[in-house]
C-alpha cells in the first residue's frame, strides 16, 4: 500500500463507532486507534451515549481529540436501530465528523477463530459457535448496510488490520477528504466498501503481449501500452472531470473518506496502471490519496509465504 498526501485543513476531531461480528477484530481496532491518538472506549452501552451528548453542539465537554467507541452485540441495550440512531446523533453532535466503522469477516473464518481460541460465542453460549455466528451476522445486517467504512478482516492478521487502519484513518486526522484508489480483479469480486467502481476491461490488455505479460501496471512499459489505447485519453478526461466535480461536493457534505475501485480481468495490468495515474493526478490536485493494489498484494503474500 502506498500513501500520497496533500494539504490538510482543520476540522473538529472525528468520532468513530466500531462494531462488527465477534471475532472480526474490534478489540485490535480499538487498541490500534488508541495508539493513533484516539480516546478509546470499548464495550460502551448505548444507553450511556446521551452523557457524551449532554453539551450543546460545539461545546463537547473537552472532547478535543478523536474518539473511538466500540459497540458490542453483547451489551444489554444493543439493537441495530439503536446503534444506527446513535451514529446519527453523534454525527449531528460533531458536525458531520462521526462515522460507523464495520469490521466484516467471512463466517468460515469466524468459526475457525472461535475454534482456535475455544471461546463460546456470546450469542450462543450453550450452542455451537456456528449458530452464534449466523445469529449475529443476521442481527447486524442493517448495521452493515449503514456503515460508512467497511473493512473485511477475513484474510488479515492483527498486523494487517492495524496497517489498514493507519492507511484509512491517519490521513483523515488532517481534516480533508481522504481518497483511496484501489485496483482489483473482477474474478475475485468487487472490493467491499467501494464508493465508486469503474471497469477498465474495455482497454486493450497488455496480458496478450508476451513482453508485458509478466509485468504489472506499475511498469513504465505497461503504463505506456495502456495509455496508448485510442480510447484512453477520452476515458481519462471524463473520469478526472467527474472527480473534479464529485470530490469537493463529497467534502462539502462532510464525507471524510472516499474509495475509488478500478477493475480489470486479472487486476495486474490495466486497473493497476489507471490506479497509479489517477492517484498521481488527484495528489497533484491537492487531495490526500492512498493506493492499494489488491491482487498484487495478494500475490506478494502468497509468494512470501513460507
Amino acid at each position: 500500500m502506498t500513501e500520497i498526501t496533500g494539504p490538510s485543513h482543520g476540522r473538529p476531531p472525528p468520532m468513530m463507532l466500531i462494531t462488527g461480528p465477534s471475532g472480526a477484530g474490534r478489540s485490535t481496532t480499538i487498541r490500534a486507534l488508541e495508539d493513533m491518538g484516539y480516546e478509546a472506549i470499548d464495550n460502551l452501552p448505548l444507553g450511556l451515549l446521551p452523557r457524551l451528548l449532554g453539551a450543546p453542539p460545539g461545546q463537547d465537554q473537552g472532547l478535543d481529540r478523536p474518539l473511538a467507541l466500540g459497540v458490542d452485540t453483547r451489551n444489554r441495550d444493543f439493537s441495530p436501530q439503536a446503534l444506527i440512531d446513535a451514529v446519527g446523533a453523534l454525527d449531528a453532535f460533531k458536525a458531520g465528523q462521526a462515522q460507523l466503522l464495520y469490521l466484516d469477516c467471512r463466517p468460515d473464518v469466524l468459526l475457525r477463530r472461535f475454534s482456535e481460541t475455544r471461546r463460546r460465542h456470546p450469542l450462543a453460549p450453550t450452542e455451537s459457535a456456528q449458530i452464534g455466528i449466523a445469529r449475529e451476522l443476521d442481527l447486524l445486517r442493517a448495521v452493515y448496510a449503514r456503515a460508512d467504512i467497511l473493512i473485511d478482516t477475513s484474510e488479515m492478521s492483527p498486523h494487517d488490520l492495524r496497517a489498514e487502519l493507519e492507511r484509512l484513518v491517519l490521513p483523515r486526522c488532517g481534516g480533508r477528504l481522504s481518497v483511496s484508489v484501489h485496483s482489483f480483479s473482477y474474478k475475485r469480486g468487487l472490493p467491499r466498501g467501494a464508493d465508486i467502481v469503474l471497469d477498465c476491461r474495455f482497454l486493450r490488455n497488455p496480458y496478450w503481449e508476451e513482453a508485458l505479460r509478466s509485468l504489472d501496471g506499475r511498469a513504465p512499459e505497461v503504463a505506456a501500452f495502456v495509455v496508448g489505447d485510442a480510447r484512453f485519453a477520452a476515458f481519462y478526461a471524463h473520469l478526472t472531470a467527474m472527480l473534479d466535480l464529485l470530490l469537493p461536493s463529497f467534502e462539502d457534505e462532510g464525507k471524510s473518506y472516499l474509495s475509488i475501485a478500478l477493475g480489470c480481468t486479472g487486476g495486474q495490468h490495466r486497473s493497476v496502471a489507471v490506479t497509479e495515474s489517477l492517484a498521481r493526478t488527484l495528489a497533484d490536485g491537492g487531495w490526500q490519496v492512498s493506493i492499494r493494489h489488491r491482487e498484487l498484494e495478494r500475490r506478494a503474500t502468497i509468494t512470501d509465504a513460507p
